[in-house]
């Protein structure tokens, strides 16, 4: 199969999986949808990938379907793709079933290798308590950027998470800018 004749969904879950550094654990193709399952390699735990190719409205029958899916594989979080429009209350019932939501928006290709986008990074808790004893501050006294940021959503980062972000600069060589995710 060609690049071309790949779903966009299927490139876009390839895209993901390399950004947030996951380790491919099993690929099924089943009824129209594409399934990956994913270790988080510092967590170890697991994470269901649901390609699902339509580009019209993904409903709650969808969120219940996957988190079926989910009780079955025995993990606790997944993420659907498609390139359809979610209603509201797939949304909210995402949510509150542990699912990430990535719809037509999400880029099918690595965003991070533009030369106007920085590279950003979630801290680790540790890098998280020695910056904010460092500058002597809470979380949410640093400047702020959305969770539906697209640099936000490919790496992976909730809201309470902190960012670093490093920029290329003509006269100091390396800028790093701290950035606290926040609902959005």
């Amino acid at each position: 199969m060609t690049v071309e004749e790949e779903p966009l969904e299927e490139r876009k879950a390839k895209v993901l999986i390399k950004l947030r550094k996951y380790k491919l654990l099993e690929r099924v193709e089943r009824e129209n949808t594409v399934e990956y399952l994913v270790e988080v390699p510092k967590e170890k735990r697991k994470i269901l990938i649901w390609c699902v190719p339509s580009s019209g409205t993904i409903g709650v029958q969808f969120v219940n379907r996957l988190k079926k899916l989910m009780k079955e594989r025995e993990v606790e979080n997944a993420i659907m793709i498609t390139n359809g429009r979610f209603t509201q209350a797939a949304k909210s019932n995402a949510r509150k079933k542990g699912i990430e939501l990535l719809s037509r928006a999400f880029p099918a290709f690595n965003i991070f290798k533009h030369v106007l986008v920085p590279k950003h990074e979630i801290l680790t808790p540790k890098e998280r308590e020695e910056l904010l004893q460092k500058y002597r501050v809470k979380p949410y006294q640093l400047p702020a950027i959305k969770a539906s940021d697209p640099a936000v959503k490919a790496i992976g980062a909730k809201p309470g998470d902190i960012l670093r972000i490093i920029r290329d600069s003509p006269t100091a060589g390396k800028y790093v800018a701290y950035r606290y995710v926040i609902e959005g």
